[in-house]
């Protein structure tokens, strides 16, 4: 076998991964570019939607696409509660003070985190996919699931761009991204925005794992790497620009998949961190970002 069937399978697991990391990094784009506050615990969010959907798994007997289906629904809106309690508690408080809430969200990563280890334990956990059906290629066969999960990231990176550019709560929320103060003069609920906009980003981190969860394990440290994964997209991509996220994870993706299989994941991982160097360098408003004025 020559080296093109290895480079289409580096491609799908590329896809796959740039798939998750598409709707993880969109929730925290979205935090930064409305509130202007930088999640450091994002990533929990992640690894909460993940543990949730083992939990809502295990509980459903039968057919294992019930459970994944209950997971889909119950875990994100359980995520989004917690967040938005995190939001009215602890940001709203802090009048959203960018430098206190990088050090208020590390407090929850640490909260959530021991959280998680205390009531789930330190043992990774393994969630059924909902179906089990095998692609044949003519080199190899390849998970269905897996092209699930892409097909399901693109519906709903397709729902997001409908919701910020067709509907009235996008462009609320476009309005208060542009200019709170004018928004706010305007009548709009800049408080009301901002709860809705954290929640929102946290049900998609939570979105994410229940997609992954299957083909990964839910374990109380797998926020980690979301995290730095979001972090590197969303600077590459311009901090506050969806489309720009969207094309970066696509391309870190793509070279994470990559390199993992024809070389290592450590050295995915140095490339990512170099590209974001050479940015911070040569573009430091990100590929799609626009200086403030």
């Amino acid at each position: 076998m020559g080296l093109g069937p290895y480079l289409f399978l580096a491609v799908l697991e590329g896809l796959v991964q740039a798939s998750v990391l598409t709707v993880t990094a969109v929730g925290l784009s979205l935090v930064f570019g409305v509130m202007r506050v930088v999640n450091v615990a994002h990533g929990e969010f992640f690894m909460l939607g993940a543990v949730f959907a083992w939990f809502v798994s295990t509980l459903l007997t039968g057919h294992p696409a019930l459970g994944f289906i209950a997971a889909l629904i119950v875990s994100p809106l359980l995520v989004g509660a917690i967040a938005f309690a995190s939001e009215r508690l602890v940001l709203k408080r802090l009048n959203y003070d960018p430098e206190a809430t990088i050090v208020a969200t590390i407090g929850l990563l640490y909260i959530f985190q021991q959280s998680a280890l205390i009531f789930f334990g330190p043992n990774a956990q393994a969630v059924e996919p909902p179906f089990y059906y095998t692609i044949r290629f003519p080199w190899f066969g390849y998970s269905a699931y897996k092209l699930f999960v892409i097909a399901a990231a693109i519906v709903l990176m397709a729902g997001v761009w409908f919701l910020m550019r067709k509907t009235k709560i996008g462009l609320v929320m476009r309005a208060t991204q542009l200019d709170r103060d004018t928004a706010q003069a305007f009548g709009i609920s800049v408080d009301r925005v901002s709860a809705g906009v954290f929640t929102f980003g946290a049900m998609l981190a939570a979105v994410a794992a229940v997609l992954v969860v299957p083909i990964q394990q839910a374990h109380y440290l797998m926020g980690l790497d979301p995290l730095l994964l979001s972090f590197i997209v969303v600077i590459i991509g311009g901090l506050g620009s969806i489309q720009g996220t969207v094309v970066a994870a696509i391309l870190i993706g793509l070279s994470d998949g990559i390199l993992s299989v024809f070389f290592s994941p450590t050295l995915a991982k140095i490339v990512s961190t170099l590209v974001v160097a050479f940015v911070l360098v040569f573009k430091p408003n990100g590929l799609f970002g626009k200086a403030e004025r």
